[in-house]
């Protein structure tokens, strides 16, 4: 040890807030997007992945491949309750892997030390 202190922010991992707005079907790139949150968790970082406007889309249904794999990397996967509402989706009709969540907890999320955001 170099006779300095270790600080609660050096031992503790980034994490990440990544907020998609573009539906599955909006070409390779939300897929992608997706990919690397994936990634991020795989990496050891704690990732949470916000759906918002048509990327409520992405978590529409039981078994959305997407969902599956962020789910399995252990991404919290959060829908905007907003978008979710606008487009007729109520939770029933939404991943079992996805919570619904307003702009307070994207706030909140965004607000902690160490939160790195990304918005695609």
């Amino acid at each position: 040890m170099d006779g300095q202190p270790v600080r609660a922010a050096d031992t503790a991992a980034p994490s990440y807030f990544l907020i998609e707005s573009k539906g599955n079907w909006a070409g390779p790139g939300a897929g992608t997007f997706l990919l690397d949150a994936v990634a991020l968790a795989e990496a050891g970082h704690r990732v949470r992945v916000y759906l918002v406007e048509d990327g409520v889309l992405s978590a529409a249904g039981r078994d959305v491949p997407e969902v599956e794999r962020l789910a399995g990397a252990g991404v919290e996967i959060l829908v905007d309750d907003f978008s979710a509402a606008q487009r007729a989706l109520d939770a029933g009709r939404l991943s079992p892997h996805v919570k619904l969540a307003g702009m307070g907890t994207v706030a909140a999320a965004l607000a902690e030390d160490g939160c790195t955001g990304v918005w695609h």
